[in-house]
């Protein structure tokens, strides 16, 4: 696989990740990299991420729904509310990952950001949105970070407020898919359109 631009089904030009199934296209296209703004969006994101930990990003876009059946939608305060035998639920549900750490640290970030007010975690998170302008865009997935200086102090800061598994990485990758960076390829179609913002 070509690690520059290479032409998608409509001939565009596109990060070579984002063609690799029909899934990723979509995703690609329409979502990642786009600004995402919320507590309970970026709560979702935060969480995928985790889950995604030592996995193929696909395997949670494809139970993606499932997740958000499971958990309420990803509202924090809802989630905030999950007891005994919701936990017992979610690690017997086979639409979501079962992994009793990522569960019990989703369970737990909901419990700590419900005491949190309304916009901080939004604020907090783009308060580390580097300038866009500070960094070229990539021309090939080698030009692309795993973490960067802001991803490794964003997860200082958010394991600082009690958050659980929210590493340098996860966190650079909450970072590229909520739009806090572009990190699709310079000639990729969808580098353009990554301002636009993707509804909660």
């Amino acid at each position: 696989m070509s690690s520059g631009a290479i032409a998608g089904p409509d001939g565009g030009p596109r990060c070579p990740w984002g063609l690799s199934t029909e899934d990723y296209v979509a995703y690609h296209d329409t979502e990642w990299g786009r600004p995402v703004h919320g507590d309970d969006a970026l709560f979702e994101r935060l969480s995928l991420e985790a889950f995604q930990s030592g996995l193929s990003w696909i395997t949670i876009l494809r139970r993606r729904e499932g997740f958000r059946a499971a958990f309420c939608g990803f509202e924090i305060a809802a989630v905030a509310e999950f007891g005994d035998a919701d936990r017992e639920r979610l690690l017997a549900d086979a639409g979501i990952i079962r992994n009793r750490a990522k569960v019990d640290a989703t369970l737990a970030n909901a419990r700590v950001l419900a005491d949190w007010p309304a916009g901080e975690l939004d604020g907090l998170i783009w308060s580390f949105a580097p300038d866009p302008d500070g960094r070229p865009a990539p021309r090939t997935l080698a030009d692309v970070p795993a973490v960067t200086d802001e991803s490794t102090a964003l997860s200082k800061a958010l394991k600082k407020r009690g958050l659980r598994f929210v590493g340098p990485t996860t966190a650079y990758a909450l970072m590229q898919a909520c739009g806090l960076v572009n990190d699709h390829l310079m000639d990729c179609v969808a580098r353009g359109a990554s301002g636009a913002p993707v509804s909660g």
